[in-house]
This record gives C-alpha cells, structure tokens and sequence, in this order.
C-alpha cells in the first residue's frame, strides 16, 4: 500500500513504507558514528599516540559523535522527518569538510595511521551522505 503525503517542502515527512531505505541509512550512520564516538571516548588515552590527534580533541569529537548518534530516534519515528534528514545529510558533510581541513591543515600532528583513521571517516561519512540523499530523492518520488 502506498500512502501520499499532503504536506509539501522540508517539513514533509516519508510515510513508513516508503522510508525503508532512509531509516536503514539513519541506523547504519548512527551505529557507526555512535561506535566511533565510543570508541574515540573510552580509548582516547591509548589513541591519543597511537593516531596523533590529541585528547583534547578526540574526546569531545567522540562525545559528540555519541550525541549525533541520537539520529535512530528519527529512524524510528512513524513518520522520518525529511528536514531531520537535510539536516543529518548537512552535519555529515560538514564533518566530512572538517576532517579535511585538519589533514589538509596538519593543524593536528597525524600518524599516518592517524590521517587514514581521519580520512576513512571522511570517505565513510561521506557515503552516509549521500545515502541519505538518494533515500530523500527516492522518498519523494511519487509510486
């Protein structure tokens, strides 16, 4: 069955059966990030030398990556909010942007594990991107 949405623009929201994809995007980024947030928090201390990015910015960058995470309470709403989407699609590639800039800058003093750490996040942030494009794309599509 397919239901049609009466509202138009950013606000609008996807109806469940039509948002297959773009809550299985908004899960997957939300795993990952949440992962890698956890991941910078709790081992910050041994990845602080290991990757050359200091601890005072791995911990709140993993904090928050922990908060953006929250992302699968959109994914689970009846209705996914589109504009709750523009803005994920937005704050990831900002954050791809900032990965970037701070390899590009050497503003941190990288390992070489560090900047393919960095930059695996970049291209994997990127991905869930545009992901989440495509499913906005596809959700607006008529049936």
């Amino acid at each position: 069955m397919t239901t049609h949405q009466t509202q138009s623009g950013l606000g609008r929201s996807v109806e469940e059966d039509r948002g297959g994809l773009m809550r299985l995007v908004l899960k997957l980024d939300a795993v990952a990030t949440g992962a890698v947030g956890l991941l910078s928090v709790a081992a910050g201390p041994m990845l602080d030398d290991l990757l050359g990015i200091p601890l005072a910015l791995l911990v709140p960058v993993g904090l928050f990556l922990v908060a953006y995470a929250a992302i699968w309470i959109v994914a689970t709403r009846r209705r996914v909010s589109r504009l709750a989407v523009w803005a994920a699609v937005a704050i990831n590639l900002i954050y791809v942007v900032d990965c970037l800039v701070v390899v590009a800058a050497s503003w941190v003093p990288l390992t070489a594990l560090g900047t393919a750490f960095v930059l695996f996040q970049a291209a994997a942030v990127t991905l869930f991107a545009a992901a989440q494009f495509y499913a906005l794309r596809k959700a607006a599509r008529p049936s």
